[in-house]
């Protein structure tokens, strides 16, 4: 099976690689990189509409442009959580007001988000939150605790899945709200040290913090639809393009085990063809269900595809190394920085696949309860 790219399509594709073979590599920060993509247009071409200071392409270019952005080895994206998550959500939910002020920063590359939903004993299980928002003449006040909260030290805005009904319990009384993270004194913002020595996650602390009557999404109460909404943006075309890079990963892998010799062992030649065979798989599977919602277990197999793939791929990438793979590329002894290189990265990074973005256990509970129609997990 292979996804179905028109003539029109390939033109397209020169159009893209031109401009990325301008822009990078890139030598600047991070939040000029996304202002300088929404210069070229090329934030918001997956939102279905434009006006919004984007341009509205269809599913085989944004096929296109994910795919060779993740092949030019551009700058990782601090503002796909506004563009892939809040736009759509926004574009689905919003008012017209809500549209007009928050989708063209997000398109110009303007203003950044991150995401308030899990909380300490509320990852996974999202109902459980209790961060609470009280409602006040003028908006909310919020308080209660955000975790893992992605690139929150880089954002302008966070939108908050806060409980605004007191003594509402799971699904109810929940609402969605849009926050600005410029509160001092009334958000805090805590960066959590990884294993890897990078802080992508954050912990968020809300004394109080105020969001505006008019930057409720979808009516009090009914924030758990709305949030609901959002994570089904979550994957789609995004998941082509993650494939690229799990492509050139794979290819880092072969290269090591050829220098260190370990591809001379036929078993690690095995492993090293099935993680091939299942990246093609997994690719087979993301075009067959790309822009289908009949499929609603799709999400949830894909996520336990390559969550688990992608963790096989670091532990292979260990052992092809053998005993080298613990010692890192800095001199130590001389007081160098703690650094890992691109593989070492990969471990570590990896071991978390199969917890965030929603646990195994989880996306394997909603296959159950909502593909295969078996009885609910009884619930608190």
């Amino acid at each position: 099976m292979e996804f179905g790219v028109t003539a029109e399509d390939e033109a397209f594709r020169g159009e893209v690689r031109r401009w990325l073979a301008g822009h990078v590599p890139w030598d600047g920060d991070r939040r000029s990189w996304e202002r300088t993509l929404g210069g070229g247009g090329w934030i918001g071409i997956g939102w279905g509409v434009e006006g919004y200071g984007n341009r509205a392409v269809g599913i085989g270019r944004q096929v296109v442009w994910a795919e060779e952005y993740a092949r030019a080895r551009a700058p990782a994206r601090s503002g796909h959580i506004g563009e892939k998550l809040l736009a759509p959500t926004l574009i689905a939910h919003g008012s017209e007001e809500q549209k007009a002020r928050f989708l063209p920063p997000i398109a110009s590359g303007d203003e950044l988000w991150c995401q308030g939903y899990s909380e300490p004993g509320a990852g996974s299980d999202l109902a459980g939150i209790r961060t609470e928002a009280v409602r006040e003449a003028d908006g909310y006040r919020i308080s209660g605790q955000k975790i893992w909260t992605s690139l929150a030290h880089e954002a302008d805005w966070c939108f908050v899945l806060a409980r605004t009904e007191a003594g509402s319990r799971r699904h109810r009384g929940l609402s969605f709200l849009l926050v600005p993270m410029d509160q001092p004194g009334r958000i805090d913002v805590r960066p959590i040290r990884q294993m890897t020595g990078t802080s992508e996650f954050n912990e968020v602390f809300f004394d109080g913090a105020h969001a505006r009557a008019e930057h409720l999404v979808g009516g009090e109460g009914n924030g758990w639809q709305v949030a609901m909404s959002l994570l089904g943006f979550e994957r789609g075309v995004s998941t082509l393009a993650q494939q690229v890079g799990f492509a050139q990963e794979l290819a880092q892998v072969v290269d090591a085990a050829v220098a260190s010799g370990a591809a001379d062992d036929p078993v690690v030649r095995d492993l090293l063809v099935r993680q091939w065979a299942e990246l093609r798989t997994m690719r087979w599977n993301a075009l067959r269900t790309l822009g289908s919602s009949a499929d609603r277990g799709a999400p949830s197999v894909a996520k336990l595809m390559w969550g688990r793939w992608h963790q096989r791929l670091g532990e292979l990438a260990m052992r092809v190394r053998g005993a080298g793979a613990a010692v890192g590329p800095g001199d130590w002894s001389a007081g160098a920085p703690y650094e890992l290189d691109d593989l070492q990265h990969l471990f570590l990074f990896s071991r978390a696949d199969t917890i965030y973005g929603g646990s195994d256990e989880i996306q394997r509970t909603i296959i159950a309860e909502r593909v295969l129609g078996l009885p609910r997990e009884a619930k608190g």
